[in-house]
């Protein structure tokens, strides 16, 4: 089940708030920066009138009648010139200076001694600066010596004079008292409003953060929802409460506030909500489980009652918790401590179900694949009464999904949406969806203008199987590989009842070495023994062409022996299919909890669980056999499938039946070997064998093609 790519292209959910600078304190930095820049200019592009002169010519200029006023501020003298002064002074040129040195210097003209050649010789200095005439000067007056002399130069000289004033104003008093303090209050102010915007506020930790899709983003609705007819009839209900809740409540009737979205990852369970908030067109709240369990004892339960509490607010509106089994699992069912945090959080949230408002037009929906582990309490009615199961789409609705995914490609006219969906049983939307993408990608890297059907042949191997590695460079475990995947291809083919054989390959895919792919006629919802005893027929016959070929086993049987036992061992203990009689027992994969585990133990004794050990062992035992004398009987045809195999590496569905001729009759009576065996096909690299109805929402055939894998040791 999937979304319209186009017109259904789910909202963004924000990110979490960064820490923000409060545009106050940006206004602020805006107008000092702005200061800044006319100050300098300001003081750049001033002209240079004002001169900085000695205070020895301060006075020659006073006596020469050059100084029109001057300002005395405490230690500083400022004025100006009646004419400007060059500054500094031009030297005399030497063939200026006089004949006769001045008297001052006449008077001991030999008291210097003769200086060293080299002392003679002036020095390199710099290149002088260049006189520049000043209308204003700048002298520091000799406060420590004192210049009693001064004030009656000035006034003989007629020079008027100012004398400024010390003190500042009482606002730059206050900035010099103040501004330190208020730097640092405005600085703690930022950091706390920058650690409120980025969890809440500084005391906020316990609020929740909600993901809200508003009615401006892309709208969801159910016309663009894919494969899953059944749960959309079962939501409507919903969207027609939400839509016209008067009716329902006028007639006494009680909606359930809480749907619970069972089904495995992939399916579309998300997506589904999403279209019932725009079908009802209300807001929608998305938020993870995992959100409420913290570190801390009592904040997964505050945030609950914040959750519920802008639920209400906003009503009428969809709250939805993904993946509620992160704060939902069954109480006491731990090893050691026990999760307080957790546990208070599912209490907290048990207790805002129940007393929730059955008039507040508020509905509560969460999506688990994991429903076997939810607490009991939480999933009885009045609570979270009511589960739509939301499995993996039949036929018509992966057609649906495959066109809604292929709409913005550009396909070939050889592209049939029809058979791909036929030949992708058990795939779910989210598969379907990479399946497209991966056949476009190919397409890209080929080169092509269109997206052929080869194109998504080789996307849904390496979606299934994994990307293809390197070949194989060893001829002798090339050979090893090769005669195991053709003992299933074989067997597969010759055994009544099994499913057909798509290829066969020794192309190393993932982890596998080869694989044998099987695409069933059609999807199967209740699995007969015989079937099954096929499928261990065509799980076990890998190995057993290394037995008759080679006299020795390998590794890569690994996977096979696996599933094969645990197939075996559900049919004797859970589905009465062997010689223990209609009695089933409990098997440890069954339950998920180690601590009820060990406290409950087996419902069966020591005595029991031997007997059903050997009943496995017998089971595997005489499938084994029978397949041995199934393949040495087609040897020769084993033979020729395996030098096929190394010559092309890939042999067809076609080849197959050109070696082995035709496949052998469905209705056929299936091999049965003594008291309790059918053989049958193989699984995928992804299959499990069947799960009990109460832990599976769909049924094994139902997970798309088999194949059979031959692995490398692992360690």
């Amino acid at each position: 089940m999937e979304s319209n790519q186009k017109t259904g292209k789910p909202g963004k959910p924000g990110k979490p708030p960064q820490p923000q600078i409060p545009s106050s304190l940006w206004l602020l930095w805006l107008i000092f920066s702005a200061w800044l820049i006319w100050n300098s200019v300001s003081q750049w592009s001033k002209p240079a009138t004002e001169v900085e002169i000695p205070y020895s010519i301060l006075l020659a200029q006073v006596r020469a009648d050059n100084v029109s006023q001057v300002q005395i501020a405490e230690a500083e003298i400022s004025g100006q010139f009646v004419k400007p002064v060059l500054w500094p002074e031009p030297k005399p040129k030497a063939e200026e200076q006089p004949e006769h040195p001045p008297e001052h210097l006449e008077a001991a003209p030999k008291q210097a001694p003769a200086a060293p050649a080299a002392a003679a010789k002036p020095a390199p200095a710099a290149a002088e600066q260049a006189p520049i005439a000043y209308s204003k000067f700048r002298t520091a007056f000799p406060a420590t010596v004192g210049d009693p002399n001064l004030m009656p130069l000035l006034e003989s000289h007629k020079v008027v004079v100012d004398v400024a004033s010390t003190t500042h104003s009482w606002m730059v008093e206050m900035l010099i008292a103040w501004g330190p303090m208020l730097l640092l209050i405005g600085f703690f102010w930022w950091m706390t409003a920058s650690a409120g915007r980025s969890q809440s506020g500084l005391f906020g930790f316990g609020r929740m953060k909600l993901h809200r899709y508003s009615s401006d983003q892309p709208k969801v609705t159910f016309a663009d929802v894919a494969g899953a007819q059944e749960a959309k009839a079962e939501l409507q209900e919903e969207v027609d409460f939400l839509k016209h809740p008067k009716r329902y409540h006028d007639i006494g009737a009680r909606i359930p506030k809480g749907v619970l979205l069972v089904g495995p990852p992939g399916t579309g369970k998300t997506l589904l909500a999403r279209a019932v908030a725009g079908e009802a067109e209300v807001p929608f709240f998305s938020i993870n489980a995992s959100e409420f369990v913290q570190m801390f004892v009592g904040v997964g339960a505050s945030r609950v009652r914040d959750l519920f509490r802008q639920a209400k607010e906003a009503a009428p509106a969809i709250v939805f918790i993904d993946e509620l089994d992160a704060v939902g699992r069954r109480r006491g069912a731990g090893v050691g401590t026990v999760n307080d945090e957790r546990e208070q959080t599912l209490n907290q949230l048990l207790g805002e179900l129940d007393g929730f408002d059955p008039r507040a037009e508020v509905i509560i929906l969460a999506a688990t694949n994991r429903p076997d582990v939810l607490d009991p309490a939480l999933l009885r009615a009045g609570r979270f009464d009511r589960q739509v199961v939301v499995g993996p789409p039949n036929r018509e609705g992966r057609e649906g999904i495959l066109r809604i995914h292929s709409r913005e490609l550009r396909l070939a006219s050889d592209v049939d949406l029809v058979a791909l969906a036929a030949s992708t049983i058990g795939l779910s939307g989210a598969d379907l969806a990479n399946l497209c993408n991966e056949a476009a990608l190919v397409a890209a890297r080929h080169q092509r203008e269109q997206v052929t059907m080869a194109d998504f042949e080789e996307a849904s191997d390496k979606v299934r199987l994994g990307a293809a590695q390197a070949q194989l460079v060893d001829p002798a475990e090339r050979r090893v590989v090769a005669y195991h995947e053709s003992g299933h291809a074989v067997v597969a083919w010759l055994t009544p009842g099994a499913d057909p054989v798509q290829k066969v390959t020794i192309v190393p895919h993932g982890q596998a070495l080869g694989l044998t792919q099987q695409v069933p006629t059609a999807e199967r919802h209740n699995l007969s023994r015989s079937y099954l005893m096929t499928r261990l027929a065509v799980m076990l016959a890998g190995r057993t062409a290394e037995e008759i070929v080679f006299g020795e086993i390998t590794t890569g049987a690994e996977s096979d022996l696996v599933e094969a036992t645990s197939i075996a061992r559900r049919m004797v203990a859970r589905w009465g299919m062997g010689t223990l009689g209609l009695a089933a027992y409990q098997t440890d994969e069954q339950q998920p909890f180690l601590g009820y585990e060990l406290a409950r133990g087996h419902d069966y004794s020591e005595a029991t669980a031997a007997r059903i050990d050997r009943e496995i062992q017998e089971m595997l035992e005489q499938v084994h056999q029978q397949v041995r004398r199934l393949l040495i009987d087609a040897r020769a045809r084993l033979d020729e499938v395996v030098e096929t195999l190394l010559q092309h590496e890939t042999v067809s569905h076609d080849d197959l039946q050109r070696i082995l001729g035709p496949h052998a009759a469905a209705a056929a009576q299936p091999i049965e070997p003594a008291a309790s065996a059918h053989a049958g096909p193989a699984l995928t690299k992804k299959e499990s064998a069947p799960e009990p109805a109460a832990k599976e929402t769909r049924s094994p055939e139902a997970r798309g093609p088999l194949s059979m894998r031959s692995k490398p040791p692992t360690t």
